[in-house]
């Protein structure tokens, strides 16, 4: 079942189709093209991710947070090869971080999971919740709920764990696949935006502090 999972969230033939879109004609729509084009445009990052002038900040956070998840989704799926049950049996970023699954159905308690299984778990769990119309609502004059900050402050730390595995344990295959400049931009895109709009506790970004910025 590990690898069926794993084969529908991630495509072999490195064709990885990010499966949420933003409906055209949208005010989420045009957003994500605002800031695609900011991004495009050589801005410092820092810049990039400042809410527009006029724009609500949870349009802005919801687009981000699909884009991310599209975009860390397809930097795991071209490394998922060589994150197996074999080379990474359990989900950590090194020696001290171990991340343990929980959610609100399979997995009451936090699980020790191997690296795969965790990364098909929170794949799944994410796309359940921003495709969920209650949580990310599309529909123009729909509010957000009132935890929406906090669902995504939720899902941006387990991304932000997926960035950590893959620095730690998989960094000379980013450098072997010549990937190494693309995910470190995806990487400080993300880093600038969770610091702008304080969206992750600061004790969990300590596994990648020594890191260079």
């Amino acid at each position: 079942a590990m690898a069926l999972c794993l084969k529908q969230v991630f495509n072999k033939d490195k064709t990885f189709r990010p499966r949420k879109k933003f409906e055209p004609g949208t005010q989420r729509f045009e957003l994500y093209k605002k800031a695609q084009a900011s991004l495009k445009s050589g801005l410092d990052l820092k810049t990039v991710v400042q809410l527009p002038p006029g724009e609500s900040i949870n349009d802005w956070i919801a687009v981000h947070v699909v884009d991310f998840f599209n975009r860390i989704n397809l930097i795991y799926g071209t490394m998922s090869e060589y994150c197996t049950e074999r080379s990474c049996p359990i989900m950590s970023g090194g020696l001290k971080y171990e991340y343990r699954w929980q959610d609100d159905s399979k997995y009451k308690k936090p699980t020790k999971l191997s690296a795969p299984q965790y990364m098909c778990m929170l794949m799944d769990w994410i796309e359940m919740l921003i495709n969920n119309e209650d949580i990310f609502p599309t529909r123009i004059g729909v509010p957000f709920p009132k935890q929406f900050q906090q669902v995504c402050t939720k899902i941006l730390t387990r991304l932000f764990r997926v960035f950590v595995h893959v620095y730690i344990h998989h960094f000379d295959s980013i450098i072997n696949m010549g990937a190494e400049a693309h995910v470190n931009t995806c990487y400080k895109h993300f880093y600038y935006f969770i610091r702008e709009f304080s969206l992750i506790d600061h004790r969990e970004l300590e596994p990648l502090v020594r890191m260079p910025q």
